[in-house]
């Protein structure tokens, strides 16, 4: 009888050595916008995100929370008509697009901890010839930087919007363009027993008008590609769209949406928890489909949206994202975090202004201090990193915040340690 020789796997299959094996399952990513553009930016070149359009001006913003640009490069921040910061800085905002932006975030991620980022790419813009191509190139910097961090990243289609007629046509296409592209061909691609991860997110949502229909023919479509499938979905999801059950336990995995449904104090997350996570959590569990929960550090919109209350859903002092935190982690759990970058709803944990010297002295911005206590523009980078421990089990379960709101840096360290010098 023949011997057969065994099959050899070539070696541009196997990933380099440094990178360390994970599943999705086990990480903490964080949810990456990636929208913002300004005039001059070489790629969209017109503001987008910051304004609806025209140059950010008093009255004329759509965003939020204030970002901390003083680490951008120059080249990467683009002026405003805003008035001057507090601190006599001129008010400047960045590009998403630009290169020296998404290599920041990405260190940041690689710095505090954090994963890696679920890239959002909105379907409504994929047959936008000014959005389409700088999405392109935002999302091929995002390959680059990922795995220049060792940062792991995903596709996470967004449908809100979208059109309905051809939901499902347009997204098989655009995938295969990001195919062409090599965007999903990296060992830093996001995978869940080696079946690399695609989130479709919005379904069921008031603003999306897609069908469960719809939305099982692409859930098909990934899982025939050999992917995990993660659906981004509505809070409070079994009571309020019942009509989308089937489709929603054809997911791999289902994340369901919690920000700005209310919760502000510790008792809402004790009873969100108890009373809506763990059943979807323990009913999912017993249909084949995991679960991850959607964490947040507070939200807001009235520059976005006229008559939205300010501050509407206060951070205290970090108390509010790392409740949910601790919940996660108690129940042994996974999370996702919203957002990365999301300053329009006030979501980001990116740096942020920390008091008025650091925002326009003509125009409200929410500012880390809202709350009364003063703190390092990297809090919310610095807490989700010590949340990414604590839901990853390498951390002691805790119920309050537990590190610094500023961070005090110690003289070196001197020969021979601490003690007595001789």
């Amino acid at each position: 009888m023949a011997i057969l020789e065994p099959i050899r796997i070539p070696s541009w299959w196997r990933p380099p050595s440094h990178i360390p094996p994970a599943n999705f399952k086990d990480l903490v990513f964080a949810g990456y916008q990636g929208w913002f553009s300004a005039q001059g930016d070489s790629t969209l070149n017109q503001w987008w995100h910051w304004t609806p359009g025209t140059t950010p001006a008093p009255g004329n913003v759509f965003f939020e929370l204030y970002p901390d640009v003083r680490e951008y490069l120059p080249t990467d921040l683009f002026p405003t008509n805003l008035g001057s910061l507090g601190n006599g800085s001129p008010a400047k905002l960045y590009a998403s697009v630009r290169d020296g932006v998404v290599d920041l975030h990405f260190r940041w991620m690689q710095q505090y901890g954090i994963d890696g980022a679920a890239v959002q790419r909105f379907v409504v813009e994929v047959k936008d010839p000014l959005h389409f191509p700088w999405r392109d190139a935002v999302n091929q910097k995002i390959k680059e930087k990922a795995e220049k961090y060792q940062r792991y990243y995903c596709i996470e289609y967004d449908v809100s919007g979208a059109d309905p007629s051809t939901l499902v046509q347009d997204i098989q296409n655009d995938f295969a363009h990001l195919e062409q592209l090599g965007i999903v061909d990296s060992w830093y691609y996001a995978r869940q027993n080696l079946k690399p991860v695609i989130s479709l997110w919005g379904f069921s949502f008031p603003n999306s008008t897609a069908t469960p229909s719809q939305a099982s023919q692409l859930i098909q479509y990934f899982k025939n590609k050999g992917y995990y499938v993660v659906g981004g979905v509505t809070g409070w999801w079994r009571t309020t769209v019942p009509d989308w059950d089937t489709t929603f336990l054809q997911f791999d995995m289902i994340q369901s949406w919690s920000v700005g449904m209310g919760y502000q104090t510790d008792a809402d997350f004790d009873n969100y928890f108890n009373n809506i996570v763990i059943p979807e959590k323990s009913y999912l569990a017993q249909n084949g489909v995991d679960y991850q929960t959607v964490i947040s550090p507070g939200s807001a919109w009235s520059n976005w949206h006229s008559g939205a209350p300010r501050n509407q859903f206060p951070r205290r002092g970090g108390g509010f994202f790392w409740r949910q935190a601790y919940w996660v982690s108690l129940m042994r759990g996974q999370a996702k975090i919203a957002m990365f970058d999301e300053f329009d709803e006030g979501t980001a944990i990116a740096k942020a202004a920390e008091n008025v010297s650091m925002i326009p002295t003509n125009q409200y911005f929410l500012t880390l201090d809202a709350d009364g206590i003063s703190m390092d523009s990297d809090f919310y980078l610095r807490l989700a990193g010590e949340a990414t421990k604590m839901i990853k089990g390498e951390r002691a379960l805790t119920g309050s915040v537990p590190i610094p709101y500023r961070f005090l840096q110690l003289p070196p360290k001197p020969v021979g340690g601490w003690g007595k010098q001789t």
